[in-house]
């Protein structure tokens, strides 16, 4: 009997629901309470199931998302998410239903990009999807960091450190989100469902521990950061705190902030370690410390995956730091039914720091590469040299990669906090 593709009915998605927890491997039980906090946020019409004997075997979601670029712009994207393929159903070509039906839809639709979190690393290249950011975490041994507790707690700039709690946060939130977007690409947008979940106000399938926050104001008042962290409390032998601070989210609108909130949460009293949770890999952290060996590494991994489904408007929707013309020759093997795929051809991208313009070309190609590496080389977090050392970029200009690294450099590495 063939499996089924198809959008979701409400009826079904209570099953649904408990096909995409057997996929994670979590426990096979969805709650009504779940069900009805969760339907009003979903779009069924991009909700897709696989469906044999009228079972749920496959899920796969996608939604809208803004994302920003380099130099503060925002790209519609198709953003996919809750991907699972039941264990009794793998290696029958769902996903490649699901992907190549939602992705024609993207398209459609005039999205710039899609975008998902990779469980895993191998699954998503065959479909033209690439690594955009990346993310680091640290774990800070406070013990001997070298920082000093009379002064790391309180900003110098006259800005001031306030605990607050979730309400604020929700209200405040938002607006310094919104100023990251403006100075980091990667970073994609919250909804008020995002502020919502992130703060407990929803309803959470795991247990929820409450966090501590802490909001950075800067001198005239404006808040500029917060922090949200919590404690795991332990003692040692000795009857001596060695408690760990973890981090959930800080994010911070300017330089300031984010000193001030990494030197709080580093001054707290009987905090002996801090995780810092999942951070650019530019982060100030290690840097802010007199001992930068204080912080360790605990992750460095692949975070936003990017597949183009429109070139000009990706390259065309950030700025450039340099002036200069290359034509780059992407291509897109992803079977769509037309030529190319969704995005392949040459295009001649004419860039400079007081505009850009991207067309289609006939010209000699002085790059030549795949797909995925478009979105890493948009966002400002890839360099053409090291590719071409791998074999993955073809220089068919002799310097032509070098002179991509100087155009599409940007002075921060793309940071995407979130995971959806």
């Amino acid at each position: 009997m063939t499996v089924d593709v198809r959008t979701v009915a409400e009826s079904e998605f209570s099953d649904w629901q408990r096909a995409l927890r057997v996929g994670f491997l979590r426990p096979p039980v969805v709650s009504d309470a779940e069900v009805a906090d969760r339907l009003p946020h979903v779009d069924l019409t991009r909700t897709l199931g696989a469906y044999d004997r009228g079972r749920t075997v496959a899920t796969f979601r996608s939604f809208r998302q803004e994302v920003s670029t380099v130099g503060g712009g925002i790209l519609t994207a198709d953003a996919i998410t809750q991907v699972t393929v039941s264990p009794t159903h793998r290696r029958r070509g769902l996903l490649s239903r699901m992907m190549s039906t939602d992705l024609t839809a993207a398209k459609e639709r005039g999205d710039a990009l899609a975008t998902l979190i990779a469980a895993e690393y191998p699954i998503y290249g065959r479909f033209g999807f690439g690594v955009a950011s990346s993310i680091a975490e640290w774990s800070v041994d406070l013990r001997v960091a070298g920082l000093d507790p009379r002064r790391s707690g309180r900003p110098e700039d006259g800005g001031r450190i306030d605990l607050t709690d979730a309400d604020e946060i929700r209200e405040v939130g938002p607006d310094v989100h919104r100023a990251l977007m403006g100075v980091r690409a990667g970073v994609t947008a919250r909804t008020p469902r995002d502020w919502d979940s992130g703060t407990g106000a929803a309803v959470q399938s795991e247990p929820w521990q409450e966090p501590y926050y802490a909001v950075y104001r800067a001198e005239s008042g404006q808040v500029e950061g917060y922090v949200a962290y919590t404690v795991d409390e332990r003692w040692d032998d000795a009857k001596q705190p060695v408690n760990t601070a973890k981090v959930r989210d800080l994010i911070a609108a300017t330089p300031a902030a984010e000193r001030a909130l990494w030197r709080y949460v580093c001054s707290v009293d009987w905090i002996s370690t801090v995780r810092s949770g999942y951070r650019a890999p530019d982060d100030p952290l290690p840097s802010l410390l007199p001992d930068r060996r204080a912080a360790r590494v605990l992750t460095h991994a692949d975070m936003l995956w990017v597949r183009v489904l429109d070139a000009v408007r990706v390259l065309e929707g950030r700025t450039y730091p340099v002036k200069d013309a290359l034509v780059l020759d992407v291509r897109d093997g992803y079977a769509t039914g037309e030529a190319g795929g969704f995005t392949g051809g040459r295009y001649l991208l004419d860039a400079s720091p007081e505009g850009v313009s991207c067309a289609r070309t006939t010209r000699s190609a002085d790059l030549a590469f795949d797909v995925a590496h478009l979105g890493a080389f948009a966002f400002g977090d890839e360099s053409a040299v090291r590719l071409a050392r791998l074999g993955l970029v073809d220089e068919l200009t002799p310097g032509a990669a070098a002179r991509a690294d100087l155009l599409f450099h940007t002075p921060l590495r793309a940071f995407s906090p979130d995971i959806f």
